[in-house]
């Protein structure tokens, strides 16, 4: 830990796109590059990266032209820890997660407590200038930092999945109104998914069901959290709706109320998800996808039923989602890894081409 000389950074010079006139594909570019340390303004504190983690919109924003609000070069990665190395000197030493939004603190929507979707909010390696958690630090108001305490023998790096990846699902249970003994459905146990499920669990969730179509991922989910775990694969929606209706039956569970959360962000997940809407039931639209689905709304009011979109997490938040993990009621080391940050173009193409059974966390290079 110290202050350097200048900040290395992983800038992305150019998104993956397409010649306007030929058509053909311009494969993305990652440059390191070293830059001036940034000059700290009032609240400011500057934080050396621990680890970053490679989220599926760091992908959408590099391969799919899904656009950042800063226009490219710029540094991506918005799932961080680290420690503060300059600023504030209450904060310098303090290890800390970087949440994935800050919001403004100023506007209505902070004011009554929805600042996750804040329209001036700030996110590394989107709308934070530049900065980007693919780097070896960057500046960040100290106001929104989570600080990490007692960590035990859990690496700082790893921790850097709370700060998406885990907090998420921790919003997206908060606005489904989460309580002990509801009963829920998780469809997707990927990247987010697999802290989806234990995340309701923990929370106190009566049944949880999981819905994949990688067997291997939900073998491992039986082990944290989930009660019940259905392939999909191959399925149509009313295949899936009939074995659910057969967990249901055969284990008294209600056919109203129902939590489902929507983590793929894939037509066939949401298409999955709305089918399963039913009686007084709750549908989170926690992943995101480009693509268009058909639903018949009318159905909301027949069932009395809600569809809800969540985004991020507020930073208030990320203390009792960290709290979750450092007391084992989320674990982290069976779905995480780490890699150096000088793989990161690699690892990108390998993640764009077959999502990891473990999230990637990129970590500084010796």
């Amino acid at each position: 830990m110290g202050m350097p000389d200048r900040m290395i950074t992983w800038q992305m010079v150019q998104p993956t796109s397409r010649d306007k006139e030929s058509g053909k594909e311009i494969p993305g570019r990652i440059e390191k590059k070293e830059m001036p340390l940034p000059e700290l303004g009032p609240g400011e504190v500057l934080v050396e990266v621990a680890g970053c983690g490679i989220c599926h919109t760091d992908l959408g924003y590099f391969f799919d032209g899904v656009p950042t609000v800063v226009k490219p070069p710029l540094t991506l990665g918005h799932e961080i820890s680290g420690t503060v190395v300059a600023g504030d000197d209450v904060w310098i030493g303090k290890e800390v997660l970087i949440p994935a939004v800050m919001p403004c603190r100023r506007c209505y929507l902070c004011k009554t407590r929805r600042g996750n979707r804040c329209l001036d909010q700030k996110m590394p390696g989107n709308s934070l200038g530049i900065y980007g958690g693919f780097s070896s630090h960057l500046p960040v108001p100290s106001i929104d930092l989570c600080e990490i305490r007692n960590r035990g023998n859990t690496p700082l790096e790893h921790l850097a999945v709370v700060a998406d990846a885990v907090t998420t699902p921790y919003q997206a249970a908060k606005r489904a109104a989460l309580e002990p003994g509801d009963n829920v459905i998780v469809i997707g146990i990927g990247g987010v998914g697999q802290y989806m499920v234990q995340m309701a669990k923990a929370l106190g969730a009566n049944t949880v069901i999981a819905v994949d179509i990688v067997e291997q991922r939900l073998q491992k989910i039986l082990s944290h959290g989930a009660d019940f775990a259905l392939n999909a694969k191959g399925k149509a929606s009313k295949e899936i709706f009939g074995e659910i209706k057969e967990i249901r039956k055969q284990n008294g569970l209600p056919v109203f109320g129902w939590k489902i959360f929507e983590v793929t962000g894939s037509r066939p997940g949401q298409e999955l998800a709305l089918s399963l809407v039913s009686f007084t039931s709750k549908l989170m639209i926690v992943g995101f996808g480009l693509q268009k689905v058909e639903y018949s709304i009318s159905r909301l009011m027949a069932f009395d039923a809600e569809i809800i979109g969540t985004w991020g997490c507020l930073p208030e938040y990320y203390p009792q989602a960290l709290q979750m993990v450092l007391s084992n009621k989320v674990v982290l080391a069976p779905y995480v890894q780490t890699r150096p940050m000088s793989t990161i173009l690699e690892t990108f193409h390998e993640a764009h081409t077959q999502p990891p059974e473990r999230r990637i966390i990129l970590i500084p290079d010796p």
